[in-house]
């Protein structure tokens, strides 16, 4: 068989694995607990429940495209959330500034990361770890410590919860922005920045691209995004002091698993989302099985290990394969003739 016939074949599973592993889900969990996961119920309450998730990833796949970590968005979007309900339960401050200040406040960090990091030339995970600490510490200051209570309006609770078709707004909210951000990066000169500094910065800068700017302009997008999220999910859940830094392993699962899937071997939008749901249907669908809460966190660790693992080894398979191009095109050019005669009398 030619290698074009198992590419025809393979049904696309170098590519759309997370397709099957997902409708696999769907089969296994729908046939052994069809009472509780075959329901509109359970839909809608994933559906909801990962659009949290869904945007702090999609904020953290910009400046990975740009080949920079943010290990602050965790940070970030429970400091958002804080800062929103503090202004308006405790300063009295109406919704619309509030979240405009929480949304403020969040871009800031996002440009205090990209100074730290394309001026002081600090690696972007050490710069992005120290932030989260120093953000961690500014959110203890704004609650004093202790859990601030939810804004009693119902205007509050309705940004994100009302319904749409069946869902709550807030899976809405995560679709525009999984198609602004899709948009950005594939189909705008942007997008192609990023990605050429992601591939090689030091050949992006060749090429006239200000690799400063939009390395520092990508931080500045992610940490908008996390306290955007932050926001929603104030709204949604309520508050709470610790929950950004539980999702920032998922949110790093969903981004390296969805680099393996529809366009394997880069970030892309599309991808991330379908992790971030294929990762919730499995934890979902075990956690009806056993009844164990630990599950997510193993089951986003497990993820994470395999999704990182298996692009260091097509990255590395990449690499081989170019070698031996590269050796096979040297020997084109410059044959060996192992038949050369030696002159006479030598």
């Amino acid at each position: 068989m030619s290698a074009t016939d198992g590419r025809r074949f393979s049904f696309g599973l170098q590519s759309y694995s997370g397709l099957y592993l997902w409708a696999t889900f769907i089969i296994v969990f729908g046939v052994w607990k069809p009472d509780l996961f075959l329901t509109s119920a359970t839909l809608h309450s994933v559906a909801a429940a990962q659009a949290v998730s869904a945007m702090l990833a999609l904020g953290l796949l910009i400046p990975l495209t740009a080949g920079v970590y943010d290990l602050s968005v965790g940070a970030v979007t429970n400091v958002s959330a804080v800062l929103v309900v503090t202004l308006q339960t405790v300063h009295g401050v109406s919704m619309g500034p509030a979240i405009l200040a929480a949304i403020a406040t969040s871009a800031a960090i996002g440009t205090a990361s990209g100074f730290i990091v394309v001026k002081l030339k600090v690696n972007s995970f050490v710069a992005t770890l120290g932030m989260a600490t120093v953000v961690a510490a500014i959110q203890t200051i704004i609650s004093g410590g202790t859990q601030p209570f939810p804004p009693s309006g119902s205007a509050w609770t309705s940004f994100t919860q009302q319904t749409v078709l069946g869902f709550q707004i807030i899976v809405l909210y995560m679709l525009i922005l999984a198609f602004v951000v899709w948009w950005v990066l594939d189909h705008t000169p942007v997008g192609r920045y990023l990605y050429a500094i992601g591939g090689s910065s030091e050949a992006a800068r060749l090429t006239g691209i200000s690799v400063g700017r939009w390395t520092w302009l990508s931080l500045i997008a992610s940490s908008t995004i996390a306290g955007t999220a932050g926001i929603f999910y104030a709204s949604l859940s309520g508050p709470s002091l610790t929950f950004g830094q539980a999702l920032l392993l998922p949110a790093f699962a969903a981004v390296f698993l969805g680099s393996t899937q529809l366009r394997p071997g880069r970030f892309n939008v599309w991808g991330t989302l379908l992790a971030v749901y294929v990762l919730a249907t499995g934890v979902q669908g075990l956690q009806f099985v056993t009844g164990v809460q630990w599950l997510n966190d193993m089951f986003n660790g497990v993820a994470l290990l395999a999704a990182v693992s298996f692009a260091v080894w097509r990255q590395g398979a990449k690499g081989r394969r170019r070698e031996r191009a590269t050796a096979t095109d040297t020997q084109a050019e410059h044959p060996v003739d192992a038949d050369v005669k030696q002159p006479v009398g030598s």
